[in-house]
């Protein structure tokens, strides 16, 4: 029989928890070097430099790696054997690890779990409650996976009740193109397939916990109907040329996972969770001898990868920046932002919208006439940083608040991610407006080009915020001109492989 202590359990959570802040999966890094090194598309090679490079320095830094360090999800195979020496409960325990790693004062995590999520929407702070799946098996050990699935893949879902004749393959890859880049590819799609729906779902995201290893099933060949479709839905997928942060390329799947389960006759239930560049789980296993030991990985597992700006890149001054200068930008075009950068995301946009409505106007001191607006809930700064990590959010929630802040605040163009809307792009061509990508994932190599930074409004709102920043050569890419062409479309179209017939 094993004792497990309450704070063995605690502390365990909370130090899994800061090491996948910081730590990608070695074999993760290893499939996404591979990736760089096959890659042919500039963009999108430049764009894994990037990610490859963020993914580095914060094993060095111990800093985030992206800035939504996501909603905590647990996996627990509980040993029916275990005792515990507990005055919490199994959730307690949980989520008091899951608080004290986000409230770490050495690298505090973004709170990002909102309570009331059809109502008010009021922040937890702490990132609590975290979601806990619970298994009991035979045995004496507890096992435990933990993950922090970042916000724009989960948002990218998709489940289906299939015809039982109908083809997996082909409703997966006809579901890829809809998903846009809001996942941040190249990343990993989990599949599942069988038993109900909330089982399909769940499978879905469990087999996203194993190991990247298609290049092993690749090289002995498939074994059963599952590993077909897995090498099947990975070649299909990599052939639309989406690529990395949907720029086109190559690859947009590292790996393709599948779990299953018996379904009923009449059903074929099929999920998709992709995850993300900044793909984060842990597996530890308490035998009642004390607190999990996490070993860092070596550094010789990371690349030797330096990313540097492509040498045609366009320095940007965004104090003296004007609607004529960026009638000249091109979809692809590399810039380098330095200035006074606004920022604001989907709670501060709806204040603006708010106060516009009831013709009270802006907040004093927020000004967005010729100015450009970065979507991103920084993480706070610890030491000597003026921010901590702050990658961009995607864009395309923002998608409903375009029109009013375009026709009602002089805004001159939008720096996010994943691809704008077919309306919203023909607003910024109404508007000779631009929209401007940064890469997801490379969260901490953003950061090092924000020089100072304030909040102007809504500090109540936390990472929410209005900030304003101080930037210097900010990496960015051209993604909507101001004549409404996208690269989100232009991109996969000319890395698309067509099949022959």
């Amino acid at each position: 029989m094993t004792t497990i202590r309450q704070q063995d359990l605690i502390s365990s959570i909370a130090d899994a928890l800061q090491y996948i802040s910081y730590y990608h999966p070695t074999d993760f890094i290893q499939a996404m070097g591979e990736a760089w090194e096959r890659e042919k598309s500039p963009a999108a090679k430049d764009a894994i430099a990037q990610i490859l490079m963020n993914s580095r320095m914060c094993a060095v830094g111990k800093r985030p790696i992206c800035q939504d360090t996501g909603i905590v999800v647990l996996f627990l195979k509980v040993g029916m054997e275990v005792r515990w020496e507990s005055e919490l409960s199994l959730e307690e325990m949980v989520n008091e690890g899951v608080r004290r790693a986000y409230l770490n004062p050495d690298n505090p995590l973004r709170a990002s779990i909102l309570a009331d999520p059809a109502g008010a929407r009021t922040n937890t702070r702490d990132n609590t409650p975290a979601i806990i799946h619970t298994e009991i098996v035979p045995g004496e050990q507890l096992e435990v996976i933990v993950a922090a699935k970042g916000g724009g893949s989960e948002n990218k879902a998709r489940f289906a009740n299939l015809s039982p004749s109908a083809n997996v393959a082909d409703w997966v890859v006809e579901q890829l193109p809809s998903m846009g880049a809001g996942w941040c590819p190249p990343g990993i799609l989990g599949i599942g397939i069988g038993g109900t729906a909330e089982k399909a779902m769940l499978m879905a995201k469990e087999s996203l916990m194993e190991p990247v290893n298609i290049h092993e099933l690749r090289q002995r060949g498939a074994r059963g109907r599952a590993e077909e479709l897995r090498l099947e839905i990975m070649e299909r997928a990599n052939a639309l040329g989406i690529g990395a942060q949907g720029l086109g390329g190559i690859t947009t799947v590292l790996d393709v996972k599948i779990k299953e389960c018996p379904t009923h006759a009449a059903s074929l239930p099929v999920a998709i969770i992709p995850n993300c560049a900044a793909s984060r789980h842990l597996h530890f296993t308490l035998d009642g001898s004390g607190p999990a030991t996490l070993l860092p990985p070596s550094l010789d597992e990371w690349p030797d990868i330096e990313w540097q700006p492509a040498a045609d890149a366009r320095k940007v001054n965004l104090d003296t920046l004007t609607a004529a200068e960026t009638e000249q930008w091109r979809p692809g075009d590399t810039l380098l932002l330095s200035g006074k950068l606004l920022t604001g995301r989907d709670a501060a946009h709806q204040r603006i919208t708010e106060l516009l409505e009831s013709g009270e106007g802006l907040p004093d001191g927020v000004d967005l006439s010729n100015r450009m607006i970065y979507y991103v809930g920084p993480v706070d700064p610890v030491g000597s940083e003026v921010v901590g990590p702050a990658g961009p959010t995607t864009a395309t929630r923002m998608d409903r608040f375009t029109e009013m802040m375009l026709e009602q605040t002089g805004l001159l163009g939008m720096v996010g991610k994943a691809e704008r809307g077919p309306a919203t792009i023909d607003l910024i061509k109404q508007h000779r407006s631009v929209y401007l990508i940064a890469v997801g994932g490379a969260a901490y190599l953003v950061a090092k080009a924000i020089k100072q930074s304030r909040i102007l409004a809504f500090e109540e709102l936390g990472m929410e915020a209005i900030y304003e920043f101080e930037v210097e050569d900010m990496p960015v890419t051209v993604a909507v001109d101001s004549r409404g062409e996208s690269l989100h479309q232009s991109g996969p179209a000319a890395w698309k492989v067509v099949p022959i017939s």
